[in-house]
Formats: structure tokens, C-alpha cells, sequence
């Protein structure tokens, strides 16, 4: 599939100070605008050996780097010292004409470099427009496409792994070979269609039913660790709860492995929600110390309990820290209350000091979270901490290495959808109903996984997916 024939340029490295800064372009007009602009560096007394045409443009060659200046063909003046490569297409990124013209990096530098650009006929790329051009021009498929803006953010080093390897195409590998037995059943299906006066013998059925399980199966396994893929990707919200001076302080500061958090004997030091970004194992999470949660006159600290509250009931997982030298109080009963069937791990802290609280009578009363006991003052059981946290995201399970992580929302969606359709049609098919029934759930379902690679996507849902990218991508 071609692109409409326009040269595009934007910056494509973040806004700010820096070593260097990149500015892109893409089209066909890309290496002229650059020997116009470009001006080599000669050696003083060195031979004259440039290569130029007529017009005194200097000619690049093709994936070879060239140091120089970048000057206004206007008024001569120079801009700024620059290295420029020219790539030439097809064998590019964009599958097009590519240019990168590397500066210092200082906006000013970077801004006056792309409007001399636009001067010399590029247009503005718009965002995500340099991947778009790769996926319209066959480079890489959809999914490939939204891996790059992974990439690109990745929190931790598992994400980037993830992202990775579907910007490598294995996430689409696996897509495509369930298509490829969806487009069997689909022959098979229609040559019965085509045939209506023949009778559709028994074995027929058994094919078109093993054809679908072949299906499902493949299905079922990519979305079996797509809860662990999505949180990978997305991080995981947690929240640090209970009442005041039962270490939640203390628990957040050893996970950020600093003192980010004011740690006093004095309950409601904490006055307002505290939230950090961290990487345990490798899995992003969102971690939120909360003010004590407690009834309380003090209107200010009641603000933060507030806050606090809402920060329990939209975290994805609760850590719930109890006082094991002190009986449970109704603000420790209130909570536990509030946290039954949630994602939960109660934390009995303070072991160091005599029991006066339990893990049996924690269990008794909080009977849907695990509960771990710690001495945070000295950092005993925080690794069993950290272990329970970490099989409760992945769900206990190990993955193996071909396993295929599925951490986009839309993937999961679509999978879900072509799975549905293809149980409707096996439903249909056990109980031998018309072959054009079933044709239709597992048209959809082809339909569905080839909105993941971009085979079947409407320019709508294409567009969609560009508008998330940031410029120069």
C-alpha cells in the first residue's frame, strides 16, 4: 500500500536540553532538501574533493554519516554543526527517502533546523506520522506499530522486554497462524456452502469442529497471561492503608529505597496521599502512602483520610498494615471490613514487639487476603512481602520463554471477541446447524484477529492508533 507522495520533517527527540537532537524526514524530496541546506566540512588545504552537482548541492551517499554545518540556502548564515545520514528507500524505516540530521541540542537549534526544512518544501509530519508511513508502506503490521509507542514508554525492564517482542512481530506471528486455520475452516466451509444439495456427512461437522478447537486453543493461549501482560504494561495501582502509625511510612520508603516519607512516633504525621512510581521484579506499580485512616476532629488530616479512602477503594491491589503489639481496633476492624474480597494483602508489622495480635486471628476475620507478617524496623519478611505481591499479579504462574505476553487493551479486547464468535459456531456445530450459520462466527472471529495486524482494520481504527504516538515518531 503507497502513501501519498509528500516529504514530511518534525523533531524527534524530546523537548529540552541535551547532548544532541535529531531532526527527521521522510519522502521523496527528503535528500534534496538536505543537499540544499547541508554544507561539508573541508580539512583547511585539503583537496577539494566533495562531490557536488551543477547547482553546487552536495550529494550524499546513501548510509554513510556526514559531518558539516546546516545553513539558510537564503542568507547563508550557518545554523548549527551537524552530522546528516541519507537513507535510501525501500530499506528505511518509513520504506521511504529517510534523512536525520543530528545537532546539539537546544530547542533553538532544533526549531530553526526544521523551519529551514519547511522552507525548502517538507511539510509538518503530524503525530506518529513516520510509523504510519512503515505500517502503510508494508514495513510492519499494526501491532508492530503500537509496540513502537511501547517501547517508547516502558517503565521497567519487563515491559521493554514485552514491547520488544511484539515490535519484532511474535505477537503477530502467533495471530496469523490461528487466521491461517480460520481461513481453512473458511474454505471448507464455503465449498459446503456451494454445494447445498449434497449432504454435509457427519465428518464434515468433525472437521469444521476440530478446525474451530484448533482455534480456540490457539486463542486461549495468548490470553492466558494477558491479565499479567496488561498490568506489565500499564502498571498496577496500590495502595499502602490503615490506621495511623502502624508503618506505612516505613513501608513505602523500603520500597522506593529512600526517605520519601516523613517517619515519626507522632500518629497522623502523614497527612495527605504520597505517590511514587516503582518497578518491583520488573512490574510497574503506582504506589500510594496513604494519611492513617481514621475518625478524626483535626480538619485538615480529615482531607487526607478523605483522600486516603479514595485511594482504597480505586487501587487494584491493597496492602493493609496492622498492628501486631496492639488489639485490634474498630478503625483496623473497618478496614478489614472494606477490603474483604478485594485484591488484598494484609501486612501484620511490628513482629519485633510482643504479639498482642496474631496471623490466625487476622485470617479468622479477613478471610479472602493473605497476610504477612514483617518487622519493617528490621526489614524482616519484606521479601516475603515482595514474593506474595508478585505471584499475586502473575497469578502464581511461571511462564515459559515462547509464552507471548498480550499487554495492549485492544488486542485483548478483539481476542476475547474471535474467541466468543468461535464458541458461538461451536455451539452451533455440535448441534449440526446450517453451515451458513456457523461460516458467519467464524468470518467474524477471522475478522476480529485481523483488527490486531492491521489486515482488516477500517482507517478509522488506523488513525486511532497514530493519534497515541508523539511527534517524530
Amino acid at each position: 500500500m503507497k502513501t501519498a507522495e509528500r516529504t514530511i520533517a518534525a523533531i524527534s527527540t524530546a523537548y529540552g536540553e541535551s547532548g544532541i537532537g535529531i531532526v527527521r524526514m521522510s519522502g521523496p524530496l527528503a535528500k534534496e532538501i538536505v543537499s540544499r541546506i547541508f554544507v561539508p566540512y573541508r580539512r583547511k588545504n585539503a583537496p577539494q574533493n566533495q562531490k557536488q552537482t551543477p547547482s553546487g548541492a552536495f550529494v550524499f551517499r546513501d548510509r554513510t554519516m556526514h559531518y558539516g554545518h546546516i545553513a539558510d540556502p537564503k542568507t547563508g548564515e550557518t545554523v548549527d554543526e551537524v552530522l546528516c545520514v541519507y537513507m535510501k528507500a525501500p530499506h528505511t524505516y518509513t520504506g521511504e527517502d529517510l534523512v536525520e540530521i543530528q545537532c546539539h541540542g537546544s530547542m533553538v537549534s532544533l526549531r530553526r533546523i526544521l523551519a529551514i526544512c519547511l522552507e525548502n518544501g517538507a511539510e509538518p509530519a503530524e503525530r506518529g506520522e513516520f510509523t504510519k508511513l512503515a505500517f502503510l508502506n508494508g514495513r510492519i503490521d499494526l501491532a508492530q506499530a503500537e509496540a513502537v509507542i511501547d517501547v517508547i514508554r516502558a517503565k521497567t525492564g519487563k515491559s521493554l522486554e514485552t514491547a520488544v517482542s511484539q515490535m519484532e512481530g511474535k505477537l503477530s506471528e502467533k495471530v496469523r497462524a490461528v487466521r491461517k486455520g480460520l481461513l481453512d475452516l473458511l474454505v471448507l466451509l464455503t465449498v459446503n456452502m456451494d454445494y447445498p444439495d449434497e449432504d454435509i456427512e457427519e465428518a464434515t461437522y468433525a472437521k469444521i469442529l476440530e478446525g474451530i478447537r484448533g482455534a480456540e486453543s490457539g486463542i486461549e493461549s495468548l490470553l492466558s497471561n494477558a491479565d499479567e501482560g496488561k498490568i506489565i504494561r500499564e502498571g498496577l495501582s496500590v495502595a499502602i492503608v490503615g490506621k495511623p502509625n502502624v508503618g506505612k511510612s516505613s513501608l513505602m520508603n523500603l520500597f522506593l529505597g529512600e526517605h520519601r516519607s516523613i517517619v515519626t512516633e507522632i500518629p497522623g504525621t502523614t497527612r495527605d496521599t504520597i505517590e511514587e512510581q516503582i518497578s518491583l521484579r520488573g512490574i510497574p506499580l503506582r504506589l500510594t502512602d496513604t494519611a492513617g485512616i481514621r475518625e478524626t476532629a483535626d480538619v485538615v488530616e480529615a482531607l487526607g483520610v478523605d483522600r486516603s479512602r479514595d485511594a482504597f477503594n480505586r487501587a487494584d491491589l491493597i496492602l493493609l498494615l496492622l498492628d501486631s503489639s496492639r488489639d485490634l481496633s474498630e478503625d483496623d476492624l473497618s478496614l478489614m471490613e472494606a477490603a474483604e474480597g478485594r485484591p488484598c494483602i494484609a501486612v501484620l508489622n511490628k513482629t519485633d514487639l510482643p504479639a498482642r495480635v496474631t496471623e490466625e486471628d487476622v485470617r479468622s476475620r479477613l478471610k479472602t487476603a493473605q497476610v504477612i507478617s514483617t518487622s519493617l524496623l528490621n526489614d524482616e519478611g519484606t521479601e516475603v512481602l515482595k514474593d506474595a505481591m508478585e505471584a499475586l499479579i502473575t497469578g502464581g504462574k511461571v511462564r515459559r520463554e515462547e509464552d507471548i505476553l498480550v499487554s495492549n487493551s485492544r488486542h485483548i479486547r478483539l481476542l476475547q471477541q474471535a474467541l466468543s464468535e468461535l464458541r458461538e459456531a461451536e455451539s452451533m456445530t455440535k448441534r449440526s446447524e446450517a453451515i451458513d450459520f456457523i461460516e458467519v462466527n467464524v468470518n467474524a472471529a477471522f475478522g476480529y484477529l485481523g483488527e490486531i495486524t492491521g489486515d482488516t482494520a477500517s482507517g478509522e481504527i488506523i488513525d486511532a492508533v497514530f493519534e497515541r504516538f508523539c511527534l517524530g515518531k
